[in-house]
């Protein structure tokens, strides 16, 4: 968990700080907002306080004694500026600090990200260019604004960019760019057999592991492959996203991508089986009748397979697994995760147990992670934080 002080400047997308804020803390981090008095005329410190769980206090010369904004610059591991004014631009680059979030910012040695929104006309003015460029040559990361609808009837550059965008940004300041130069395919979601037209067998993947650690890794420096099964579109730096829907489709993404990878994760839930007759119409009831039966053929193993080609290519690629299970009990989870790495062949091996629905959708997952190499781990947090423990493991490895 890190803790984040997100500061809010006094625009019409301070707003957009309610989004930010929830993000942040959904993905288990401590944020401590310092809002400028100007934004607080756009957003109530009520509503603030409510979704980050922390008191709102943005008066410098209040709690004097615990010399507040030394403290908040000190406890920070991260500092999010969103949205920046082009006025608050101008103070930072000039130094100029009268308020709280002014001086935390000038005491602290965090990573600092600012986004900026304005504006067209007040981003591109050589003003603002100027104070940009100084924050830069500062190690300070400006996130350039998006172009679309702005205040009023115009549109053009200057729209803060989407908070998810700011999150997946900020939060990639924190890690460690361990996975530089590496390459990694991950799929994600549930695939999709159609039946007709109109009707498919499916499961109830959500896609959001698989997600986790794709951002995960692109945060850690990795370059990203992310083969989403039916999760719609993913936008994140340094993630390449291709859509597919049934297993076969899944297939050919994988094997159109595994030579030049260092590492594949398999966290789609791959339908093991597929309707062998697709119908080209859709069923009627009326002309089916009170019963019908469907023929079904298995899939294709796409993890088995892949195991296969990277042994007999010489390819140097790690292989990752996961299973779901319905389990009796741990030592009944541990046996079925031991079996099924056996039986792939993969390198790792991650399996949670989905008795009664738990884990799909859920933000939170609990995992038993088993390697060839004897690395054995449990771990039950956040999918992020499960994500980056799969990801230690594969650099020990």
């Amino acid at each position: 968990m890190a803790r984040i002080v997100l500061g809010v400047t006094g625009g019409i997308a301070a707003y957009k700080a309610t989004a930010i804020i929830r993000l942040l803390t959904e993905a288990g981090h401590s944020v401590k907002v310092i809002p400028t008095q100007n934004a607080l005329r756009f957003i109530g410190a009520t509503t603030l306080e409510a979704l980050s769980h922390n008191s709102v206090d943005p008066d410098l010369y209040t709690d004097v004694e615990s010399v507040k904004h030394i403290a908040l610059a000190q406890e920070a591991h991260l500092v999010i500026v969103a949205p920046a004014t082009a006025s608050f631009l101008a103070r930072l680059a000039s130094g100029v600090a009268d308020d709280l979030l002014d001086n935390t910012l000038l005491a602290t040695t965090a990573p600092v990200l600012v986004a900026p929104a304005m504006h067209t006309e007040m981003w591109f003015n050589a003003a603002t260019q100027a104070n940009v460029a100084t924050l830069t040559s500062r190690n300070i990361t400006i996130l350039e604004p998006d172009a679309g609808r702005l205040t009023g009837e115009d549109s053009g550059v200057g729209r803060l960019p989407e908070p998810e965008v700011i999150v997946e940004t900020a939060l990639g300041l924190l890690q460690t760019q361990d996975l530089i130069g590496q390459h990694f395919v991950i799929t994600a979601g549930g695939t999709q057999e159609p039946i007709d037209p109109v009707r498919y067998i499916g499961n109830h993947s959500s896609g959001k592991q698989g997600i986790a650690i794709a951002k995960a890794a692109a945060h850690r420096g990795a370059k990203v492959t992310l083969i989403g099964a039916n999760i719609g579109s993913i936008s994140a730096r340094n993630v390449d996203f291709v859509a597919v829907s049934d297993a076969r489709e899944l297939q050919k993404a994988v094997e159109a991508n595994l030579d030049k990878v260092t590492a594949l994760i398999m966290t789609a839930a791959v339908s093991d089986f597929r309707v062998e007759s697709v119908s080209p119409k859709k069923i009627k009831r009326a002309i089916a009748g009170d019963k019908i039966s469907i023929e079904l053929v298995a899939n294709p193993d796409i993890l088995a397979s892949s195991v296969t080609r990277i042994k007999a290519d010489g390819l140097k690629c790690l292989t990752v697994g996961f299973a779901a299970e319905t389990a009796a009990s741990e030592s009944d989870l541990r046996q079925l995760a031991a079996h099924k790495l056996m039986s792939k062949g993969c390198d790792v091996l991650v399996a949670n147990d989905v008795s009664n629905g738990q884990v799909f959708g859920s933000d939170q997952n609990s995992v038993l992670i088993l390697a060839k190499s004897g690395i054995e781990r449990a771990v039950s947090a956040s999918k992020t934080e499960v994500a980056n423990a799969i990801l230690d493991i594969l650099i020990e490895l």
